[in-house]
This record gives structure tokens, C-alpha cells and sequence, in this order.
């Protein structure tokens, strides 16, 4: 974004069924041979006299497979986010999708999304799942905070981001994801991360912008991803392989699905497609959002260790894994169970009384039974004899 933000005009195919999503003519396919129908690409910024984002009449039955690969059913089971609110500094985030409806605040008029870029990255943070399609976030019970880090027309600078930063963390963030990728504004936005991680608030970002560079302006680095404290993600394929557009990057945190990935728009229920960092790093704020949720006593600095330290290991950045993140154990730890006690044993008294009177009671009985035995003998014949003792 920045200076390397331009509007993107090419096509990317789904891999997964599409349909009209009113009559509106559809666009072109870009077939792959797997029948799978072309969605519009979402813009990161718009020409000066361009209009703004129309509505995608496409939508995709379900996500792409490099989303797919998250297994978000699992973590689901649970965490769904609910309680956490998640910042999307971006080119705002509309109040108007579906997808978001009742759970958007905003900050100031980032309630407007005219380029649509912050939107879709919304979505891929906490869409709820629509009527008639599988695509949603990877957290969708949290709550969207839309805080503009761009001017209208989707262009970045380091002191609208770092501003933004600053504004998530005051209006109740506990986690921020961040879309722009500056080779500018180090110590600005070095100082933002810092105000962000002392409110125990978890900033993530892309740790490259989406476009590729062109030749020669390619740098290892960009911020505030490469900050200290922020969280660095880099997007990856569906086969594990960096985005094109992040090849020069190292160091990178996590790595997160990138490209191709499905999601909504900031007008109508269809959806878009784009590829990018920024996209990888929406889906690992999500699951921050989840681990948040899951385990609410965790710092910001913990939250990150827990995502990282779960994610797949890679020949580079570690592969996000929701689940693990949610579910893991961290090392030398164990579940929580009740400590066994070292005291002695000691049974309650008991006392005897009731059976020794029983037994008193059963012999009583016997006796007389016995007693009443020798009298039905004895008796007769005594009788018999006139009682008189035998000769």
C-alpha cells in the first residue's frame, strides 16, 4: 500500500463453485480446468476520479482451498471469538455487509469503505457464515472496530497508520491487524506498536504489501510488521510457497494462506477474490481472536507465542494452525487436575450400638423360641404322668 498501492485489474479464478448473485451480467471466467468461475478482484486503492467498488454480482459456494487448510470447524469447537474485538486498519470497514451486520464500530467516518480492501480484510476476519455459501472468517464472533490507516481513496502513509494504531488501542482493541506494508515511518509506527503492546494489545501485520515491487524496490523489511512486538505474517500459497509479491522478505513471524482467498465485499452479499499478505495477516488476527477469547489471562506477547509457537513447522515462517493455537499445551505444562492430599486417611466413627442391640435382641428371640420348643414336649407328658418323676 503506500506509494506501491495501485489498483489491481486482473482476475483470479476460485477453485470452488460460483453463482450469479442477481442478474447482472457475470464476469468473464478464467477457467483452470476445474470448471471453477472467476470472482472480481478487490482493489487495494482507486484512481482519483474512479468510482467507487460496485457490488460483485458473483458468489462463491465456498472458500478456496488454501482457507480450507485452516480446518476452522475444529477450533470452533472452542472458540468462536465472542467478546474480542478486532481492529482493521485499513480503508475502512462498512457497517452495510452482511456478513458483519450489528458487529462493526468505527472510528470517526471509517464507516465508508469506498475502495472496499478494508472490508473484505473484515470479512476474512470475522464474517459470519450467509445463506447459500460457506465462505466466513476465521472468527465469526468477534466484533469489527473499522479505523481508517488510509486516505478515501486507499492510499497509506505512516501517519495515518500509526494514528490508526493509536485509535484501536484507545477505543478498546485487544487485538489490530494491519494491512499497509511501509518502507517509511520506522520510528512513527515503531512508537505506535509500542503503545499497543504496553495496553497488552496485539498488533498483526503484513510483513510485505501485496503488489509485488517493481525491480530494484524490493525491500527485506517493512513496517510496522518488522516492529518489535508486532506480530509478522507472510502470505503463502496453498502449496506452503511464499507469495511473489513477498519473495524479498525474511523473518517473517507466521506464515497464513494468501492467494488466492474468497471473501465479502463493502456492498451486496457477493464476494471477491485477492491474494496478498494483508489477507494472510487478516487470518491470523482471527485466530487471535480466538485464542484471546479461549484464553482471556493471556498477554499481548503470550497470544503471539501461543500462534507462533503452534503453528507448523516450515523450511521458513511456521504454518498457522488455529486449532493448536486455541487447543496446545505449552511445554512443561499439563492440564489443570485436583492436587492429590498427603494427609492421612481418617474414616468416621461408627458407632456399635444399634448392632449390638440387634444381636441381644436375636438371641432373646431364639431362647424363647427354644423355651417354648421343650414346653410343647415336656408338658404333655408331665401331664401324662400325673407329674410324676419316672421310676
Amino acid at each position: 500500500m503506500g506509494a506501491l498501492s495501485v489498483t489491481a485489474v486482473c482476475a483470479l479464478s476460485v477453485p470452488a463453485p460460483a453463482r450469479a448473485a442477481s442478474p447482472s451480467p457475470a464476469p468473464s471466467s478464467a477457467g483452470d480446468g476445474t470448471g471453477s468461475t472467476s470472482l472480481p478482484p478487490i482493489p487495494l486503492s482507486l484512481g482519483d476520479d474512479a468510482p467507487c467498488t460496485a457490488a460483485s454480482n458473483r458468489t462463491a459456494g465456498a472458500a478456496t482451498r488454501a482457507q480450507q487448510s485452516l480446518s476452522l470447524p475444529n477450533a470452533w469447537q472452542l472458540s468462536r471469538g465472542g467478546g474480542i474485538t478486532v481492529a482493521v486498519v485499513d480503508t475502512g470497514v462498512s457497517d452495510k455487509a452482511p456478513a458483519l451486520s450489528g458487529r462493526v464500530t468505527a472510528v470517526g467516518d471509517a464507516a465508508a469503505d469506498c475502495v472496499g480492501h478494508g472490508t473484505f480484510v473484515a470479512g476474512l476476519v470475522a464474517a459470519a457464515q450467509t445463506s447459500g455459501t460457506d465462505v466466513h472468517g476465521v472468527a465469526p464472533g468477534a466484533r469489527v472496530l473499522a479505523v481508517r490507516g488510509t486516505d478515501e481513496r486507499g492510499t497509506a502513509s505512516a501517519e495515518r497508520v500509526a494514528d490508526g494504531i493509536r485509535a484501536a488501542v484507545d477505543n478498546g482493541a485487544q487485538v489490530i491487524t494491519v494491512s499497509a506494508a511501509l518502507t517509511t515511518g520506522e520510528a512513527e509506527l515503531t512508537a505506535a506498536v509500542r503503545y499497543a503492546t504496553e495496553h497488552q494489545v496485539l498488533v498483526v501485520a503484513a510483513a510485505a504489501p501485496d503488489i509485488r515491487p517493481r525491480s530494484g524496490e524490493a525491500a527485506a523489511q517493512y513496517w510496522p510488521a518488522s516492529a518489535p512486538g508486532a506480530l509478522s505474517v507472510v502470505g503463502v500459497t496453498a502449496d506452503g510457497s511464499v507469495l511473489a509479491s513477498a519473495a524479498s522478505v525474511t523473518g517473517a513471524d507466521l506464515a497464513a494462506p494468501g492467494g488466492p482467498v474468497v471473501g465479502i465485499g463493502p456492498r451486496g452479499s457477493g464476494h471477491y477474490i485477492a491474494a496478498g499478505s494483508s489477507a494472510a495477516a487478516a487470518l491470523a488476527a482471527g485466530a487471535a481472536a480466538l485464542v484471546r477469547a479461549y484464553h482471556p489471562d493471556l498477554t499481548a506477547a503470550e497470544t503471539a507465542e501461543r500462534l507462533t509457537g503452534s503453528a507448523a513447522p516450515t523450511g521458513g515462517a511456521p504454518r498457522l494452525d488455529p486449532y493448536a493455537a486455541v487447543s496446545m499445551v505449552p511445554p512443561g505444562s499439563a492440564p489443570r487436575a485436583a492436587a492429590p492430599s498427603t494427609a492421612p486417611l481418617h474414616l468416621p466413627e461408627v458407632s456399635t450400638a444399634p448392632q449390638d442391640r440387634a444381636l441381644l435382641a436375636a438371641g432373646a428371640m431364639a431362647l424363647l423360641m427354644l423355651v417354648v420348643a421343650a414346653a410343647v414336649v415336656v408338658i404333655p407328658r408331665g401331664r401324662a404322668r400325673g407329674w410324676r418323676p419316672p421310676n
